[in-house]
């Protein structure tokens, strides 16, 4: 349901200002649960599967979210045919959710009370700053319209239904035949010498005559079309354009500051230098060392000069161990607490982190201090101007979806009552759109979708981007037509010479691979065929200097053993080649010599391989488990 819910609501990502996006994804749809009242008359389920239930409400507010997204895309009704194919296809989502919570909970799979509790701290859009904040979550539950416990017993199934998927995702593994298999098919290489043999070689002195040009139109009717094309009339609304209405007063940017006053915090800042000595083997021998460089420094000998010769520390070494202004968070603790600890013009050390040990003389300290209010008014401003204009944005978006599904909306009308800006795109084509609308592909979705927008009707309101809501109007649709072949005869000459080009290039290469298999050699054949050739190398699987179709070919064909394999191949992007393959190995030269990389190369590959089995293997789980589940649909449930 989690998801669902995630996936009904692509369509208003208005809420993305609102409540920090990754709630408005979360949560918009559930506010239908509070609100929402159906007479489910004698049936009170959707779906009853394996003796779990779907229950009718959880369909049929799901089938709102997503009923409205799609409204939205086809511009107006949904076909009846298309409609009960989409409401199916939900169904089945939600019947497959509710078999697999059954099944996890007979399994004994549970979640905990800490469990939720850590899940629902974790979530992003309950924190401030990577930190979980009750009011935060409360804040953004009341917007989203539901309760805490509503939201924990919905996480706490998604949960449990993760717990069995993941388990039998994790449960794939592979046996050591296996990953040296695998390994030895992923380092094979192959020594190939190849010949390209181009179509211009063959078609220059080719005629192509007007019923050849005619013949290859008729054959290629599809690729000499006109695009399909619409007149539009549009109109939008810029969140920027409402943000520019928006003047926030004094007292608002006072309370926006007093409510946020930690974020305007600027921490204690000091400037030091250090003296890095490594560990390596001998941690003794490296205190040791550390101890008689700062024995030096505590002589008077200049820091940075000590820094220069001793420190292994690769960032400050060749600036005399300088550090630069930087608060606590940027150093590890105990080098930390250690700077942190210090006055002016100390030295400290030997102090031990996992890096080694320093060194360490404090310069200066820089008291931490709070931005003033004048400091960080721009900021705070645009803040409440872009917040609120996301709030008037998203009502004027639901009040315009409620007005577009009354009959008979003008597109000038509406765009004078929502002081929307109107424009007109004379040719917006499939596919590239047209400007200033650009590619725009909900708009696409509208214009030329299966159930197209007829002409004069509204369609949308559609989201062009994340601040940009459009309305447009067909004033004239335009289908594809053929054209004129004498506008497209170059293009036709150029294909027909270059495919008959091609022909007789594949025809040499034939002819050279029976002559390699007959003993002559592989420099006299390319001399034949009038080409150059570079020296035989060996190719792995992934060697991108070797052409895409011919590094299939070369890896497909037989190994040879023995002898060399000769095939001769047409190119997809025209012309021909002929190919030798004349021996493998499984292994690079020098692939021997780290050991432990290779075998690290072969768990991290072993484990990569294992979730992929896994994830397939569970989506099998499911599929079968619905397949021999008992399932009783409710013809009525979305009526």
């Amino acid at each position: 349901m989690l998801q669902s819910i995630r996936d009904g609501l692509q369509s208003h990502k208005w809420l993305m200002y609102i409540v920090l996006g990754a709630l408005a994804l979360i949560f918009a749809a559930w506010g239908a649960y509070g609100i929402v009242s159906f007479n489910t008359g004698s049936s009170s389920y959707a779906a009853e599967a394996g003796g779990q239930k779907v229950p009718i409400e959880s369909a049929r507010n799901a089938w709102i979210s997503q009923q409205t997204q799609y409204q939205q895309r086809l511009g107006g009704e949904i076909p009846p045919a298309e409609k009960a194919f989409l409401q199916d296809r939900l169904l089945e989502s939600l019947i497959r959710e509710a078999l697999l919570t059954e099944r996890s909970r007979s399994l004994g799979y549970r979640v905990g009370e800490q469990n939720v509790r850590d899940a629902i701290r974790s979530e992003p859009a309950f924190q401030i700053e990577g930190k979980y904040s009750s009011e935060v979550a409360k804040e953004r539950l009341a917007q989203a319209g539901i309760t805490l416990a509503a939201f924990e017993a919905e996480l706490r199934g998604a949960l449990q239904r993760s717990q069995l998927e993941s388990g039998i995702t994790v449960s794939d593994f592979q046996t050591p035949t296996e990953i040296q298999r695998a390994r030895a098919l992923q380092n094979e290489q192959r020594e190939v010498r190849y010949a390209l043999l181009s179509s211009d070689k063959y078609s220059a002195d080719i005629q192509v005559d007007d019923a050849a040009v005619q013949a290859y139109y008729k054959a290629h009717q599809a690729q000499y079309m006109t695009p399909e094309s619409a007149h539009l009339q549009y109109a939008e609304l810029r969140l920027d354009q409402i943000a520019a209405q928006v003047t926030p007063s004094d007292a608002d940017l006072q309370a926006a500051y007093d409510k946020n006053k930690d974020r305007y915090n600027e921490p204690e800042k000091r400037h030091g230098r250090h003296i890095l000595i490594p560990i390596g083997k001998d941690d003794a021998a490296a205190r040791k060392q550390a101890e008689d460089v700062l024995a030096q420094a505590k002589a008077g000998k200049d820091f940075a000069a000590l820094a220069k010769q001793y420190s292994q520390d690769p960032g400050s070494s060749d600036k005399g161990g300088d550090l630069g202004w930087a608060d606590r968070k940027q150093f590890v603790g105990p080098f930390a607490d250690a700077l942190f600890g210090m006055n002016v013009g100390e030295l400290r050390g030997p102090v031990k982190t996992q890096f080694g040990y320093h060194i360490i003389r404090l310069d200066e300290i820089q008291a931490g201090k709070t931005k003033t209010l004048e400091s960080v008014r721009p900021e705070i401003e645009a803040e409440l101007k872009r917040n609120a204009a996301a709030d008037k944005f998203g009502e004027i978006q639901e009040q315009i979806q409620s007005r577009l599904e009354q009959a008979g909306n003008d597109l000038g009308a509406l765009a004078k009552e929502f002081n929307l800006t109107s424009g007109d795109v004379p040719k917006f084509l499939r596919g590239a759109g047209g400007a200033p609308l650009g590619t725009a592909q909900p708009i696409q979705d509208i214009v030329f979708g299966d159930s197209a927008l007829q002409p004069g009707r509204v369609g949308g309101p559609v989201l062009v981007g994340e601040d940009r809501l459009v309305l447009v109007k067909v004033t004239e649709h335009s289908k594809p037509q053929p054209t004129p072949v004498a506008e497209v005869r170059d293009s036709i000459v150029a294909a027909i010479k270059k495919d008959r080009g091609s022909e007789a290039a594949l025809k040499a290469a034939q002819d050279g691979q029976a002559k390699l298999q007959a003993g002559t050699s592989f420099d006299d054949v390319a001399r034949q065929l009038g080409v150059s050739s570079e020296p035989a190398r060996f190719v792995a699987r992934s060697d991108s200097t070797l052409p895409a179709q011919l590094r299939e070919l070369v890896f497909n064909s037989a190994k040879p053993t023995g002898k060399p394999v000769y095939r001769a191949v047409a190119l997809q992007t025209g012309g021909a080649a002929v190919v030798a393959v004349t021996a493998l190995r499984t292994d690079a030269p020098g692939a021997d010599k780290d050991k432990a990389a290779d075998l690290r190369q072969q768990s991290a590959q072993a484990k990569q391989d294992a979730a992929r089995h896994g994830q397939a293997d569970a989506a099998a789980y499911v599929e079968e488990m619905r397949r021999t589940a008992d399932v009783r649909k409710n013809p009525k449930a979305f009526e």
